[in-house]
């Protein structure tokens, strides 16, 4: 076994990051006496699978050779046949497992189903790098809601604007070109309306040369009081705008925003009740989003413990004024001994600016 066949298989992965949801990325090559004969990478969701793709470039190569996986072979049919026939028909002596399928139905299965077919298995190659690869598909395939990615960027005081609201440009230009890397790669993007009124946002990815793809706009909104002139709800783009808003939105304002957005009602009020809300995208296969809102929206999700990773993009500025805003507000305070922590830190630099992203650290029980 040699973890570098596993850590290419992880590399053509992520080929397709952003491309395959509600599916995971997944890579495969295929050894033979020390030789990569056949490699390939799951590209989209209900096209053929890493495997499939790795032994039609193998072939008859195949037969006596290694395979390396980042996730466990399906053994059941959902879009396409199980992989593990396809292995078992292609005469591959070992397999080798980076991670087993974390969906509790199904996970060990098709590494029990190789082994029964006298397939040597062996798992947890790079494991810790293939669940990070796939941290999107794990917390949706376990939980059905979408894994909640917070982004915002600071100065080093810790203020996303000065005191009459000014924002553009607090970080720098490759700190904003990341940021739509982002956009590109989550299902979805959601804001508040305090972000859309404030900024009037087109909540696009516009990456250089047209490359990209647009998010799901999803625009958290009480009492649908969104200006029906807004851009987000006028764009030319495949991807849809949605407004989640309450039963106290008024009417008359709701037949008309039906015809520019898809209109979700999630609860009676007086606020969109946010647990709600992911429940109702998780039905709909949004896997992943990314919050890019306002203090407001930021901090409802803070308190209400839904935030799963975090993005900062740190400017080395300092705007000093105590009524220019952060970027949590929760209303009331949190005792210091239950503020939330972060672990798993991971520090970038971006031209001038820094990226830190962390995981909230969760206690057991």
């Amino acid at each position: 076994m040699d973890p570098n066949y596993m850590k290419t298989a992880l590399e053509l992965a992520l080929k397709a990051k952003g491309r395959t949801s509600p599916n995971p990325m997944v890579g495969t090559c295929i050894v033979k006496n020390g030789t990569i004969v056949g490699s390939g990478y799951h590209q989209k969701a209900g096209g053929p699978h890493a495997e499939v793709h790795a032994l039609r470039e193998a072939g008859e190569k195949a037969a006596g050779a290694e395979l390396y996986v980042t996730l466990e072979p399906c053994s059941h049919t959902g879009r396409t046949p199980p992989c593990t026939e396809a292995v078992i028909r292609a005469g591959i002596k070992k397999v080798y497992i980076a991670v087993l399928d974390p969906n509790p139905l199904v996970s060990g299965k098709g590494a029990e189903k190789l082994k029964a077919a006298g397939i040597e298995v062996h798992t947890g190659i790079l494991e810790d790098e293939a669940r990070q690869l796939n941290e999107v598909f794990f917390k949706y395939i376990r939980t059905k809601t979408p894994f909640i990615a917070v982004k915002t960027a600071i100065s080093l005081d810790g203020k996303i604007a000065d005191a009459t609201g000014e924002s553009k440009w607090i970080t720098s230009e490759a700190a904003r070109l990341h940021g739509h890397e982002l956009r590109d790669t989550y299902d979805a993007i959601l804001v508040g309306i305090g972000t859309v009124s404030a900024d009037n946002p087109s909540l696009t990815c516009r990456l250089p040369g047209g490359r990209g793809r647009d998010p799901v706009r999803i625009i958290v909104d009480s009492r649908l009081s969104i200006d029906e002139k807004a851009q987000v709800l006028h764009q030319t783009s495949p991807a849809p705008t949605i407004i989640a808003t309450t039963a106290q939105a008024p009417p008359d304002k709701i037949k008309r925003i039906k015809k520019l957005a898809r209109l979700m009602i999630i609860n009676d009020g007086p606020r969109v009740e946010l647990p709600t809300l992911l429940k109702r995208l998780g039905e709909m296969e949004i896997t992943g989003i990314l919050v890019e809102g306002g203090a407001r929206i930021n901090g409802s999700f803070l308190r209400q413990d839904l935030i799963d990773k975090y993005y900062f993009y740190i400017a080395p500025k300092i705007i000093g004024s105590n009524k220019a805003p952060g970027p949590f507000n929760t209303d009331a305070a949190i005792p210091l001994d239950q503020v939330p922590e972060l672990t798993t830190l991971e520090i970038a630099r971006l031209e001038k600016d820094f990226l830190v992203t962390g995981y909230p650290l969760r206690k057991e029980g």
